[in-house]
């Protein structure tokens, strides 16, 4: 499978400019024979929390995620695309959700580890484990951002089958070992793929590393990053999970029973 990941900077609130460059990323994407892409956190309405809670109209929602449908199905590439959404208790949560290239919805998840105050102040910390779903073959889940740096929510997603996570992200410059030493780890450790989707350039005032990974099961580089906007490309295998398990079984031999008992 090819999967392609977006890096890029966002118009905060520019939802026509930001699905444009969606679209444009979609349709090179297909042409080069992706299953699917991958975009970073939020990007349709730009990562500046406090003002896309402040500012983006609720009713816009449903019509956003048609249009991203529609993005998926024009082209016949599943996408992975980050919006807020709104529970049926009136709270705000960040959330992904994975396109089939019929732009049918395969997999929604709600962000449950919030980064600092902006995003705490926004938003509300989901609680859903994360799913995993049949993506063309290859057990796919999802967790967003900071979900990543949090061993227990890859180990949830790779218990569950997961092969290939993916993950959509907004990492400001600076944090240079999450993409290159922590999220390559989690990719060893649970052995699974990881699509990490950074931004790029500056967005409300904050600047973004870029340096977006697709990171193998045996936790080596398939494709990296700087910090410029890019379409990046990696060929997964999709027998290496299971070689990888086979040979050093970290999840068959967990001991999950005597973890709890160590719990405090």
């Amino acid at each position: 499978m090819l999967l392609a990941l977006l890096q890029a900077n966002a118009d905060v609130l520019d939802i026509d400019v930001n699905c444009a460059v969606i679209d444009s990323a979609a349709r090179d994407a297909a042409a080069a024979g992706a299953a699917v892409l991958v975009t970073p956190e939020l990007f349709p309405v730009g990562y500046a929390p406090r003002r896309v809670r402040a500012a983006l109209d609720p009713a816009e929602l449903p019509g956003l995620h048609r249009r991203l449908a529609d993005i998926a199905r024009n082209h016949g590439i599943g996408l992975v695309y980050s919006l807020p959404r709104i529970t049926p208790q009136g709270e705000w949560q960040i959330s992904a959700t994975l396109l089939d290239t019929d732009g049918s919805t395969l997999l929604g998840y709600g962000k449950v580890h919030l980064f600092g105050p902006d995003e705490r102040a926004a938003f509300t910390p989901a609680a859903e484990q994360p799913a995993v779903v049949n993506f063309q073959g290859i057990p796919t889940s999802m967790v967003i951002c900071y979900d990543v740096e949090f061993p227990e929510a890859v180990r949830a997603a790779a218990a569950g089958g997961a092969e290939l996570l993916l993950v959509p992200t907004a990492l400001a410059h600076g944090f240079d070992d999450v993409p290159q030493i922590l999220v390559r780890a989690r990719a060893l450790e649970s052995q699974l793929a990881i699509a990490y989707a950074n931004h790029s350039g500056v967005e409300d005032g904050c600047r973004f590393l870029g340096g977006s990974v697709i990171a193998g099961p045996d936790g080596k580089l398939l494709a990296a990053a700087g910090e410029t906007p890019v379409l990046l490309y990696a060929e997964l295998d999709p027998d290496a999970p299971r070689r990888e398990r086979a040979g050093v079984p970290y999840l068959a031999e967990r001991r999950p029973d005597l973890y709890r008992s160590w719990a405090t």
